[in-house]
């Protein structure tokens, strides 16, 4: 069912007699149950396992007989590679029915699959287009836009969404941010069936997602068409013969042995009105600097530059990427209009230019897959420093004695999450009996303090989800963080607190919905069921002296989860002694070599 007036439309022929009868549709859009019967759950429907696929195979192609003993390694690998889906499993028996029953025949499709085989198929090809074709305009280029990541890979949501803001594919609603209005454009994807979810946020939402095969097939080929986004692998640049001014274009690098530094000017490509620029690769890029910076000389209309995970040949960022005027996304200096500055995997903090106070337009300064941050410029004339009004995402790193920590967040008023760190990655030592005052910033909802050893916090009220790790403070202090009224995500790794007792107060932690303690000395934990009212989800790793949890975890209907995972055995039995005693059948419990 593809929209409510088919429900309508029936409703008029099949009237409400009172007999218990029942309708079942399916959709792909998950609202259409809610505005049909708004007090409805719909089911939805998960993938195939592995072994599932294997069975529905075997049956659409030997009923009861059974699949012959040659074909066995094959055909459970050829089920496999269906990733799950269903209809792809069908579609495959229809060619291997056709097929001699020759096991080089049958390898031959399971290293097909996914490719165009599949895609070649009239009824998934219709199906899919069905769904593009339904989409509002303004997610047609959200989806199209997966086919410029790598198959079979995990997109991490962040990253993705900076991407759609800064490529325009993002709507400005009054009242809410680019970047929710970004992550709902996602969940209606997901909602619609041509997205999944492959990891969760704590606080709910996706933090990673792809597509399907199929989907993606689909994408790269609805984008060819439309001239949405060109891809090319490394080794093509140097024979390109395709579209002469594309608007978008990917870049895919070599793997292993046969990686190459990126040749951009001695390629010969010259892309006059090119907008987005892409790298991917399954390591890192090796760019010669002197020819990565002449090359970029050719691309001076550029809005969206990602460059993957680069390695200069060189110790500074090349300075001719500044000349980028228009570029939103990935790049520093004197760009008035830069938007996003995201650095993966760095090894050292970033020293940010005193231009850094210019970029009126900055929303994120943040570095991925590492926990080193942003240190900015300290002098004289921070005060009169512009404010970066939009910035609402940083990673930054700095010197806890410096006292210079509140100077620089007073000039964010727009911040929403920031990671922090000691200057150098190194933990303050020493009794400081420092306070870090932060209650003045009224958006902030995600905080990570990390490495702040003798430092107190005082928290703003609206803060939603907050990350400790290697602070050294006694369990005393938690009462800070248990009045904050609006949290919903606590973190606790590696000696955030540290002591053998927790002792929850009355009234604390009222609206927390995820619990993590990572590496933590706590022996006793005690706790009452006010604590935990709204608790979904428990997650203990790695407490060795950790003895029991709280009896009251047994009483709380929301929790969901707990999860127990380098932890003593006596933790564990404790927790599924509780689950017993209540008879909370619908509580899951995960373990992973507790002794």
């Amino acid at each position: 069912m593809w929209d409510i007036e088919v429900c309508n439309l029936l409703k008029t022929s099949l009237p409400d007699d009172a007999n218990q009868s029942r309708i079942l549709f399916t959709s792909r859009f998950q609202n259409l149950s809610l505005q049909i019967k708004p007090d409805s759950k719909p089911h939805h429907l998960r993938s195939f396992t592995d072994k599932e696929s294997w069975e529905l195979l075997q049956i659409k192609l030997f009923g009861n007989v059974g699949c012959p003993p040659s074909l066995c390694e094959v055909g459970i690998q050829i089920a496999k590679n269906c990733k799950g889906l269903p209809l792809s499993v069908v579609l495959v028996t229809g060619i291997l029915a056709t097929a001699t029953q020759d096991c080089a025949m049958w390898e031959e499709v399971a290293k097909s699959l996914g490719s165009s085989i599949v895609l070649e198929a009239e009824q998934c090809m219709k199906t899919l287009e069905k769904s593009y074709i339904h989409l509002p305009d303004h997610l047609k280029p959200c989806l199209l836009y997966f086919s410029a990541f790598p198959e079979d890979k995990d997109i991490p949501v962040q990253s993705l969404l900076w991407l759609w803001i800064s490529e325009g594919f993002v709507d400005k609603t009054e009242g809410k941010s680019l970047e929710d209005v970004a992550h709902k454009y996602l969940m209606d994807l997901i909602a619609r069936s041509l997205v999944m979810a492959t990891k969760q946020r704590a606080r709910g939402g996706a933090k990673a997602c792809r597509v399907h095969d199929l989907v993606h097939d689909f994408c790269m080929a609805k984008a060819k068409e439309e001239s949405f986004l060109h891809t090319l692998q490394h080794g093509d640049i140097f024979t390109y013969t395709g579209l002469c001014n594309p608007y978008r274009l990917c870049i895919y690098s070599p793997t292993g042995s046969d990686q190459k530094s990126v040749e951009l000017e001695q390629s010969g490509l010259y892309f006059p009105y090119l907008r987005s620029l892409l790298f991917f690769a399954n390591g890192a890029w090796t760019f010669d600097v002197l020819d990565f910076c002449t090359g970029f000389r050719m691309f001076k209309l550029l809005r969206v530059l990602d460059l993957g995970e680069p390695f200069f040949v060189a110790t500074c960022f090349p300075k001719e990427v500044t000349l980028l005027v228009h570029l939103r996304l990935t790049a520093i200096g004197n760009l008035s209009r830069l938007e996003t500055f995201l650095v993966r995997g760095c090894i050292t903090d970033v020293l940010l230019p005193n231009t850094i106070w210019n970029i009126k337009t900055l929303r994120h300064l943040y570095i991925t897959r590492s926990e080193k941050g942003f240190s900015f410029p300290i002098d004289s004339k921070l005060e009169d420093r512009l404010d970066l009004k939009n910035l609402a995402t940083l990673a930054l790193a700095i010197d806890p004695s410096s006292q210079s920590l509140q100077k620089i967040l007073t000039k964010l008023p727009s911040i929403r999450k920031i990671r922090c760190t000691p200057l150098g990655s190194r933990e303050s030592t020493g009794n400081h009996n420092g306070i870090f005052v932060l209650d003045y910033l009224s958006q902030l909802e995600s905080l990570n303090m990390r490495g702040f050893v003798g430092y107190e916090f005082e928290f703003p009220l609206n803060l939603k989800k907050l990350t400790l790790s290697s602070n050294h403070q006694p369990w005393s202090e938690i009462s800070v963080i248990g009045k904050l009224p609006n949290l919903e995500v606590l973190k606790l790794e590696s000696s955030s607190f540290v002591g053998e007792k927790w002792e929850m107060k009355e009234g604390e932690f009222c609206r927390l919905r995820f619990l993590k303690l990572l590496l933590l000395d706590i022996r006793i934990w005690t706790a009452s069921y006010d604590n935990f009212s709204c608790l979904e989800k428990l997650v203990l790793h790695i407490c060795p002296h950790l003895e029991e949890v709280p009896s009251c975890l047994g009483e709380i209907p929301t929790l969901e989860v707990i999860e127990v995972k380098f932890c003593p055995e006596s933790a564990l039995s404790y927790v599924k002694q509780i689950q017993m005693e209540m008879g909370n059948e619908g509580l899951k419990i995960v373990t992973e070599r507790c002794w």
